[in-house]
């Protein structure tokens, strides 16, 4: 057997991959201006973007409105501009292909038409609750709204009967008055969108009220207290409203609405309660009496009118009301409190003027926080007997001003839970409120 040795191939030696080209400073000067130029476009599609999903809600919102139109349709997704080619300046030895990941955009941009879509409807929840809260709202058909209020109000006031003696010791009776009331309401309310401009509003309340009431210097003594309670239920007035948009917002105009209500005195007015007497003077006058229930309603027909205002400015929004509520006069069986008469009469509530301000913060697409101040001012009443003059009712005026602070949640596509606190700052105002609305839209 004949073996043949045999020598390896000698392999062919290869040159070395040839070193990267030096960086110039024409490179750096190129690279700065195509990242500006890719900053400037970034700034102007989240600018197109933006203006995309305000005109695809009005798009949706007259469409909805429109009687055999079909649903508004996604916003298109703008054109990707296909990257610059590199210049070829050498021809580089090529490398395996290396699996890419597909393309992402950059955070806060949409993609594509669906990510554009699902983006406008979560950034403008939170909008459209606020709005919703303040009645500026007008792109929804129907809303129920369920709501609970709880008041408290307390108040105590020095009663001196008496006189000076050497202008320094006093001689007559020191009574303290206290008046502690607790009020829970709870109100339906219907909204209706009659068209983008006009709202139609329903608002059906019904009242629990109990009220303390404590005096001391019973007898004549002044660390003797006595005390008495009496409560009341049933329905209050019901108020029907509108809210008509006189300006949409436009640059620096805001959102401007128009609101005019009438509340019917349907509730349990205060005049003609009996009263019961639980202590006289020597002199046989009424020294401490309380009502044998409490009113759910003022008795009288108002007519309400003022304005509102919404100004967005991403992420807070702006928002401020005044107006005012005229009061008819009511003439009524008896408007005594004396247990043992009745005398028959007029009376005329004051009107009252308010006013508030404040400003809301969108924190997600589902939550928002709002702070806002509010002031009423209430002229007095007055009353005439029958065949009698016009009086003045002394400490029927009053100032409530109170200090707020809202919450929205959304807790489905249709339904929102708002919390509402609200701090007296005055002692006409209640020392504070606490309410809470769940709107559900169809």
């Amino acid at each position: 057997m004949l073996l043949v040795a045999c020598a390896p191939p000698v392999l062919a030696q290869q040159p070395p991959p040839p070193a990267p080209a030096p960086v110039t400073p024409e490179d750096e000067a190129e690279l700065r201006r195509l990242t500006e130029q890719l900053a400037a476009l970034k700034e102007a599609y989240a600018q197109d973007v933006r203006r995309l999903r305000e005109l695809d809600m009005q798009v949706q919102a007259l469409q909805a409105r429109l009687p055999g139109k079909a649903a508004a349709a996604t916003v298109p997704a703008p054109a990707q501009p296909a990257a610059p080619a590199a210049p070829a300046a050498q021809t580089p030895r090529p490398e395996p292909a290396q699996p890419q990941a597909p393309a992402r955009p950059p955070e806060g941009y949409a993609g594509t038409a669906d990510d554009a879509e699902r983006a406008r409807q979560e950034m403008s929840r939170s909008v459209t609750d606020v709005k919703e809260q303040t009645r500026t709202l007008f792109d929804q058909r129907v809303v129920f709204e369920n709501g609970l209020t709880y008041n408290r109000y307390d108040r105590k006031q020095l009663t001196l009967n008496g006189f000076l003696a050497l202008d320094a010791i006093f001689l007559g009776n020191i009574a303290i008055e206290n008046v502690e009331s607790d009020t829970l309401s709870y109100n339906a309310g219907l909204r209706w969108g009659v068209s983008p401009r006009l709202t139609l509003n329903l608002d059906v309340p019904y009242i629990a009220r109990k009220t303390v009431y404590q005096k001391g210097g019973a007898g004549g003594a002044a660390a003797a207290i006595a005390q008495e309670h009496s409560s009341g239920h049933g329905l209050g007035d019901i108020t029907a409203s509108a809210n008509v948009r006189l300006f949409n917002e436009r640059g620096w105009r805001p959102d401007t609405v128009l609101n005019v209500g009438i509340t019917a005195p349907t509730g349990r007015e205060p005049y003609g309660i009996p009263w019961t007497v639980l202590e006289r003077d020597d002199d046989d006058f009424i020294r401490f009496a309380v009502p044998d229930e409490q009113p759910t309603g003022n008795g009288v027909w108002q007519a309400s009118v003022g304005l509102s205002a919404v100004k967005t400015s991403d992420p807070a929004i702006l928002f401020a009301n005044a107006g005012m509520t005229y009061s008819k006069r009511g003439s009524f069986d008896d408007i005594d409190n004396n247990p043992v008469t009745v005398n028959p009469g007029d009376v005329k509530l004051g009107n009252s003027y308010y006013f508030g301000a404040g400003v809301a913060f969108a924190f997600n697409e589902r939550t928002s926080l709002s702070i806002s101040l509010s002031d009423r001012l209430s002229a007095r009443a007055r009353t005439r007997y029958r065949g009698g003059p016009w009086t003045k009712v002394i400490g029927s005026d009053a100032n409530a001003a109170m200090f707020n602070l809202g919450v929205t949640y959304a807790l489905s596509p249709n339904a929102t839970l708002v919390g509402l606190l609200g701090i007296g700052l005055t002692p006409d105002a209640p020392d504070f409120t606490l309410g809470f609305k769940v709107p559900y839209t169809l």
